[in-house]
């Protein structure tokens, strides 16, 4: 039973059922559009037509959506984490080291592509940032899930989910695991499924033996300022957690960063809520004229691959066998006329309805950004590899666009995860990460919280898996580095002038490299000769000035120099 001093009883869980009652409400409008972009998405759209009418459902607009999911796989992230202090160097290069495999446990790329998908359908997707107490045999670890938008509930109107005052995940459980898990309640714990904007299942669901349990975040503010997050987890009007009856959460919250631990990576913004729109809603309309021009095409050509036939009453023909095409013999009884049976002309379509076709095609190729370029098809005339590259570089540009919100989202779930590596790693863990000579290596990681100031990171992304035209790209232009001269060390001046006016990945070692090769080239052939040409007051080589200048050379190179 639930003690007078808790803060959340029986009667705060019935208001905030109240609360997600009208939550609900509030998203009517999205999860109705969500369910109708599932439908364009299975192909299921062309159900409505009548029955007997040819119901195409072309692929154009799910060809578009796969071109899409391919270019953000093709550029999937990996952090890169950046210190605001000195002092945090070393604490920045663990966490970039670790981040990756504390990802890799939640299977991160398998939801960055399941996510991927409901991102491009209907413009939103969602991922979960948790502390999972039972993880590592106990210890707890972060744990990072894919979460349906369809059971995600936030205060409507609101721009920022985290602004939302409330904010609810709804999902469902067995009622004898509810049973098993808190005995104490066996036979309370039944609550009932809402079942409006439920999805069409593939498999024929049984909810009778199910219940809906509700996960709770809810923000409060301080009288220091300061706002936390509190969570509470109730079945019906039964409370089975609440971290705001407990001591130790009561001050501070169920997470120490005092956000909901959701991030919403949205397609295409909406100014009056956290959601968006993706790209069915932009294609679904294009799309339904193609098919409703590929039903007429197809049924004219049905009518015309069967002809049909004006039939005489009486005139003799057996129309049983006259029907039946694998009858070699029909059966006439007496004379037959030419106006007895008469073949029922069906006209042709004109042109312009397949011209009109094609033109739908296209645009929605156009306004998807999948043209043919894109997808490695070519138009007459372009053959030249470069210029089939460039073309498909220029045309890329709003799979980067899209590419970079992916980007945003993920700095946020990395922001999340070290700020539960910061609450929760109290010990030092050790993780196993693969060096860069191939062998594993182990790195700790733990006790964040407890420096005497708060450690603060920034998150860079960069992507880990590069298309193979990104690759070539690279390939190709080292090799033109190399054959105009750029690693000669007698030319290293010109090379390290000419960088400087250049901007591509891995530029800064490329630069490093090249004055390091003078350097020891230079070094090789006099290696006197930067002491004695300072001493001298000769001026120095560029290789020289390439070399850093430390400890006595640099003070004898001042010795020597007139004043």
């Amino acid at each position: 039973m639930q003690s007078k001093k808790h803060v959340i009883g029986k009667a705060e869980v019935q208001r905030a059922a109240d609360l997600l009652e009208a939550y609900r409400r509030g998203k009517q409008s999205l999860d109705r559009r969500i369910l109708e972009d599932e439908r364009w998405y299975r192909l299921r759209h062309g159900a409505a037509v009548r029955s007997g009418e040819p119901a195409p459902a072309s692929g154009w607009l799910l060809n578009s959506l796969l071109g899409k999911h391919g270019d953000m796989m093709d550029n999937y992230p990996a952090p890169d984490v950046l210190p605001r202090e000195p002092s945090d160097m070393q604490d920045a290069k663990t966490l970039s080291r670790i981040l990756p495999v504390i990802l890799e446990r939640s299977d991160f790329e398998g939801l960055y592509s399941r996510n991927a998908y409901p991102k491009l359908r209907h413009g939103t997707a969602c991922y979960g940032v948790f502390w999972d107490p039972e993880a590592e045999d106990g210890r707890g670890d972060v744990r990072v899930t894919a979460v349906d938008l369809l059971n995600l509930f936030w205060e409507p109107g609101v721009r920022d989910i985290q602004d939302s005052r409330n904010l609810f995940l709804v999902t469902q459980c067995d009622n004898d695991l509810l049973d098993a898990a808190y005995p104490a309640l066996r036979g309370k714990l039944r609550a009932p499924i809402d079942s409006t904007n439920q999805r069409i299942p593939e498999d024929v669901l049984d909810r009778s033996g199910k219940s809906q349990v509700v996960d709770w975040y809810y923000k409060k503010r301080l009288p220091n300022g300061k706002t936390i997050v509190h969570f509470c987890k109730f079945v019906g009007s039964t409370v089975l957690y609440a971290s705001e009856n407990e001591q130790m959460f009561m001050s501070q919250g169920l997470y120490d960063h005092g956000q909901y631990p959701f991030v919403l990576d949205v397609l295409f913004p909406l100014e009056d809520s956290p959601a968006g729109f993706g790209y069915v809603d932009l294609m679904k309309g294009t799309q339904g004229y193609i098919d409703q021009l590929d039903a007429i095409i197809l049924n004219n050509a049905r009518l015309a691959g069967r002809p049909r036939w004006f039939y005489r009453d009486a005139c003799g023909v057996n129309e049983q066998e006259f029907a039946d095409f694998t009858r070699d013999f029909v059966h006439v009884t007496g004379r037959l006329d030419p106006d007895d049976l008469r073949q029922i002309e069906v006209e042709p379509l004109p042109a312009f309805i397949a011209n009109h076709l094609q033109n739908k095609v296209e645009e929605l190729k156009e306004t998807s950004g999948n043209r043919d370029f894109a997808q490695g098809g070519t138009n007459s005339g372009v053959t030249a590899a470069s210029a089939i590259a460039a073309l498909q570089e220029a045309g890329s540009k709003l799979s980067r666009d899209l590419i970079k919100g992916s980007y945003r989202a993920f700095t946020q779930v990395c922001t999340l995860v070290i700020e539960l590596i910061r609450q929760f790693y109290d010990d030092s863990r050790a993780v196993r990460i693969t060096g860069e000579d191939g062998k594993p290596v182990f790195l700790t990681l733990g006790g964040l919280a407890r420096r005497d100031r708060h450690v603060a990171f920034d998150i860079q992304v960069r992507a880990q898996k590069a298309s193979p035209f990104t690759q070539m790209s690279r390939n190709e232009q080292a090799k033109e580095l190399y054959r105009l001269g750029f690693f000669r060390p007698d030319l290293a001046g010109q090379a390290l002038i000419a960088l400087e006016m250049m901007d591509f990945d891995g530029i800064e070692t490329v630069k490093k490299r090249i004055a390091a090769q003078a350097g020891v080239q230079q070094s090789a052939v006099n290696p006197q000769g930067t002491a004695s040409n300072a001493k001298q007051g000769a001026p120095l080589t560029v290789a020289q000035q390439l070399i850093p200048k430390t400890g006595t050379s640099a003070s004898r190179a001042g010795e020597g120099e007139t004043p």
